[in-house]
């Protein structure tokens, strides 16, 4: 550990702790460290060299690595959500109390200088045990913490949630905490737990404790409708939204692809239950319920206008092999292809993902994407400049002119580069 201890006092000790300590145990590579001082003051932090940075609670930074160290603390609840909290640090305040206060117990380990691990609640046997235990009923304080749950689970997908701790987290949305939470930390948090590597099991843990319902009804409601069996084996679309941000992480793809695949048939949930299986127009439906969810969540603008491009064009992309040139390039136009390929494609990589999320899908092949990117590659190719004179040229007093000469110069490089493409298929 590399720290000032000869320089510090004989009463202070210092203690790596949470997930260093646990990632550690587990075999996997330690990211960053959290520190915890106990027998110490802010002063005497000062005094040594460390910078204060915390705003709420006294956190310094070393003079030498800028690794954080927190004073050792306590914490009160004094208002509903998760800011509503008075924290207390004193030399006297124990590692067990700082300790105390964590989420989990697998997160509510330390380690000494000399290795000596300090484990008061258990979470050697938890992590054994791949389980995720809340550590006191200080858990119920903070709602962020059903969401970290969740987003552990998307990271650790063998743990379980104690049945105990699931009953907690359901008290508490009963409660109405999870109201409490302001979207910027929800999303946070779903972001987070997107990029893990199975972003499913975070909704299937928000799903048991019943907070999906209250943070992404629209999601929430996709349980238990069917879809066509022919088309989806697996009928259920949550089930089959699950598959596809599952694969999307296989795939490795980028936060707004995964946000994207998350959100992409949120209309199903509103199709009258007399015209299931089926979904007619639920496309449409998505976008509307897509949009909701970005502004009530103030999703960034990347993730929210891929999330509703592929919302709207994904039955489209499915049919590509159908279309003709000039909806193909109306297609392009729509999404604005010409100037930001890389959304486009990037669509096309949400839309494949939703394609291989069902069951027996998962290795078929979907031409779909290296079609349209081809025609997009062909239509962008064309010299739209010496075009647009040529227009301008010939037809003076028509401008109006000029975007139609364009548009066909793309619909004849689309029609072209189609032959091609079916010709490499056969």
């Amino acid at each position: 550990m590399n720290c000032l201890l000869n320089e510090l006092p004989v009463q202070m000790k210092i203690f790596v702790v949470g997930g260093a300590v646990r990632d550690g145990m587990l075999g996997l590579p330690v990211q960053d460290r959290d520190y915890v001082v106990v027998g110490a003051t802010p002063d005497e932090m000062i005094a040594r060299g460390f910078t204060p940075v915390g705003k709420d609670f006294p956190v310094f930074l070393h003079p030498k690595t800028h690794e954080e160290y927190a004073l050792a603390r306590t914490e009160r609840k004094t208002a509903p959500g998760y800011r509503g909290f008075v924290f207390h640090t004193a030399p006297y305040v124990t590692l067990e109390e700082d300790l105390v206060r964590r989420d989990l117990t697998i997160n509510a380990m330390a380690q000494a200088e000399d290795g000596m691990l300090v484990d008061p609640f258990g979470g050697q046997r938890d992590l054994q045990a791949k389980i995720f235990r809340h550590v006191s009923p200080a858990f119920a304080e903070d709602p962020v913490r059903i969401l970290r749950v969740a987003r552990f689970a998307a990271r650790f997908p063998g743990f379980a949630v104690a049945p105990e701790t699931n009953a907690l987290m359901r008290n508490m949305v009963e409660a109405g905490e999870v109201d409490a939470l302001v979207p910027e930390r929800v999303w946070q948090e779903l972001a987070r737990g997107l990029m893990e590597p199975h972003p499913s099991r975070m909704f299937e843990v928000l799903r048991e404790s019943g907070a999906l319902a209250r943070i992404l009804p629209e999601l929430d409601r996709l349980w238990g409708v069917p879809q066509p069996a022919l088309h989806h084996p697996e009928i259920d679309t949550g089930v089959h939204v699950m598959m596809v941000i599952d694969h999307a992480a296989r795939a490795g793809m980028a936060l707004p692809v995964r946000f994207a695949a998350l959100m992409h048939d949120l209309g199903k949930g509103t199709t009258p239950p007399d015209e299931w299986p089926r979904h007619h127009g639920h496309e449409a439906r998505s976008v509307k319920l897509a949009e909701a969810v970005c502004r009530r969540l103030k999703i960034p603008n990347d993730c929210r206008d891929l999330a509703l491009m592929t919302a709207r064009e994904h039955g489209n992309v499915g049919r590509a092999l159908e279309l003709r040139a000039s909806t193909i390039v109306a297609l392009l136009e729509r999404c604005d292809a010409f100037r930001k390929p890389q959304r486009f494609v990037d669509m096309l990589r949400a839309s494949e993902c939703d394609h291989r999320g069902r069951t027996g899908f998962e290795q078929r092949p979907f031409p779909q994407a290296v079609y349209l990117e081809a025609a997009m590659h062909a239509a962008r190719a064309i010299d739209a400049g010496a075009i647009a004179l040529a227009a301008a040229q010939r037809y003076p007093d028509r401008p109006e002119r000029i975007p139609e000469a364009i548009r066909v110069a793309r619909i004849s490089a689309v029609q072209e580069e189609i032959k091609v493409l079916k010709i490499d298929r056969k």
